[in-house]
């Protein structure tokens, strides 16, 4: 009887304590990536699919890690900020886009943010020149940079009047 209450203890015991080691060894090994496994048009990808997905949070995530080493990505930057009526932030990201990639995406997209928002009307005539002499063939360049020529000369006659 003695021995088997001895034998019970020790079951326990040792049960214990396999229970501690596995579950300490379970913490223990860490993956550390040391390279991020996506490219940066991945990261973009990705971010389109949880824009279009409605979640923007991890969609900027992925914008932002892409425009570490793809510029272009601050144009996506912009418009997820544009979309969420953050215009002094899609305003930043569209400088930068401009200053570091020059794509007529950028100029145009900035163009359009201060037709909306209806600031700098004349800066925006300019960036929406840029982005047509950039892309002459795009017709989305030259609708913005009609409606913005539209809107300045019913500004400059509403002044005159």
């Amino acid at each position: 009887m003695a021995k088997n209450r001895k034998l019970d203890t020790y079951r326990k015991n040792t049960g214990l304590i396999l229970l501690v080691f596995f579950m300490y060894s379970c913490g223990m090994p860490g993956i550390i990536v040391l390279k991020d496994p996506l490219a940066p048009e991945e990261h973009i990808a990705l971010g389109r699919s949880y824009e279009n997905s409605g979640e923007s949070g991890p969609a900027l995530e992925q914008y932002e890690t892409a425009a570490k080493k793809l510029p272009v990505a601050y144009i996506f930057i912009g418009n997820l900020h544009f979309q969420k009526g953050e215009y002094g932030l899609a305003e930043a990201a569209y400088n930068k886009a401009i200053k570091k990639t020059g794509d007529a995406r950028a100029y145009n997209n900035l163009a359009w943010l201060y037709y909306v928002t209806d600031r700098q009307m004349e800066k925006a005539g300019e960036l929406a020149e840029k982005a047509v002499s950039l892309s002459p063939d795009s017709k989305d360049f030259q609708d913005t940079l009609d409606k913005i020529r539209l809107k300045r000369a019913g500004g400059l006659s509403q002044g005159i009047q």
